[in-house]
Formats: structure tokens, sequence, C-alpha cells
């Protein structure tokens, strides 16, 4: 599973990024939409075993292929849409179609809040809900239907964000010192330079 991960969503990330959950909805919903393709594809087979044959073979191996074409596409249209909650923000994946992917990328700074939603019998039972990330700069809502616990995937997100919030505090302030200290060592040279320079003193000639 990280070997997939990676061929699928490194492409996504910065150089000094990293991935630190990959929320998907519930896999319920995965496996629903592969179940027809999955049962179109055995019972083709089926048939050539209750009915054997040169032509059926072929008819059946090309429709095998467009079943098999069928389940990959669903499969894709799940696994592709997905979030990515890194080290640096959040990055909203869709998948459209097989030429066509969408990519939104949300800093953890300019994220003011998460919630969730969980409604429903199957919502309570199965533990998914709606998944909510409001933007600061823009006050925009974006959610994920279905999302397994998300209650859990909240609690990370939350997590993550304050890491990232203090990382980026120290970042500044340390790079406040560094400015400081810069000048400071830069008015201290002067006021030695202006000390080591020799004093001219005029003398008037006398009348």
């Amino acid at each position: 599973m990280q070997a997939l991960n990676s061929f699928f969503f490194q492409q996504h990330l910065d150089e000094d990024e990293y991935i630190i959950l990959i929320v998907h909805k519930h896999w319920r919903f995965g496996v629903s939409t592969l179940f027809w393709p999955t049962l179109l594809f055995i019972g083709l087979w089926a048939i050539l075993i209750v009915e054997p044959g040169k032509y059926m073979f072929y008819g059946i191996a090309l429709a095998s292929v467009a079943a098999l074409i069928w389940w990959i596409r669903n499969f894709l249209d799940y696994f592709l849409d997905a979030w990515l909650v890194t080290n640096k923000g959040i990055i909203d994946l869709e998948w459209h179609g097989w030429f066509h992917r969408s990519s939104t990328r949300i800093l953890h700074s300019d994220i003011e809040g998460v919630s969730y939603e969980m409604k429903g019998i199957f919502g309570t039972l199965y533990n998914y809900g709606e998944l909510k990330l409001e933007k600061v700069s823009t006050g925009t809502v974006i959610s994920m239907p279905y999302v397994h616990r998300p209650k859990q995937v909240a609690s990370v997100i939350m997590d993550t964000m304050e890491h990232y919030v203090h990382s980026k505090n120290l970042k500044d302030a340390k790079t406040v010192q560094t400015i400081l200290a810069e000048f400071v060592a830069g008015e201290m040279q002067k006021q030695s330079i202006e000390k080591t320079k020799p004093k001219i003193v005029v003398h008037k000639k006398s009348k």
C-alpha cells in the first residue's frame, strides 16, 4: 500500500513535504462501486464454462476487457478522490476521468477550523461522516463526505496544524533574532571604526 500511495500521490508533494495521513471515503463505498464490474467479469467467464466454444471465448474475452476497464475506472475514482494531510497543509485531490484531475492546496495557516458531522443510522453504525475545513481568507468551506472515523481524522488535522503553526512561529522568531543580531553587530562595528579613526586637528595660524 505504501508503494501504491507513493506512485499516485508523491507527484503532488514539494521536496521537503511528506504525507501524514491519506483521507478516503469509507471503504464500503469503494467496494460498492466495484461490485457490478466484478460480478459482470465473473458472470462472463461462468457463461464460458457452461457454453464453451471458440467464438464464445473471443466474445467473452473482449467483454471481459471492457469489464476490467470499468473496474479500474471505478477503483481510481474512489482511490484518487482523497485528501493528503501533509506537514505543510492539506491537498484536496479529485479524479474526474482518465485525462482530468484537479488538485487544491490549503496551508495549515489558512485553515480557520475543522469540523465533522455524522448523521443517519448507517453513518453511526459504520462510523463515517462529512469532514469540513473552513478557510481563513475567504471563509469558504471545503468538505469530503463519507469519511471513515471523521473524529479521529479531524483530531490528526488539528494536531498537525498546531505543530505547523508552532514550528512556523519558532522559525519566524529565529529569523527576527538573526536580523537583530546582525543589526547589533553592524552597529558595534561602526562604533569601533569610529573610535579607531585618527582625529584631525586643524591649527589656525596667528596673524
